[in-house]
């Protein structure tokens, strides 16, 4: 496995706490759609929550680097 600087992901702003891995191919930030949706639960109702992230975060491309957004509930 080889050493990923810092500068060579992207990550979510104010989602630190969503992730949940790196993925090792294109070496891209992984977080968890749920924890996402947990982090700005305090802030906002469940549907502007949801509508936030679809437009704003899981629906943006920003290059190869894009981080990966999973849908980890069972």
């Amino acid at each position: 496995m080889r050493f990923v600087p810092n500068d060579e992901l992207l990550f979510a702003d104010g989602f630190d706490d969503a992730i949940i891995g790196l993925e090792c191919n294109n070496y891209r930030v992984v977080y968890s759609k749920q924890k996402m949706i947990e982090i700005l639960g305090d802030k906002m109702d469940f549907t502007e929550t949801i509508n936030h992230l679809e437009f704003n975060v899981w629906g943006a491309y920003v290059g190869c680097k894009t981080p990966m957004y999973i849908d980890d509930t069972e």
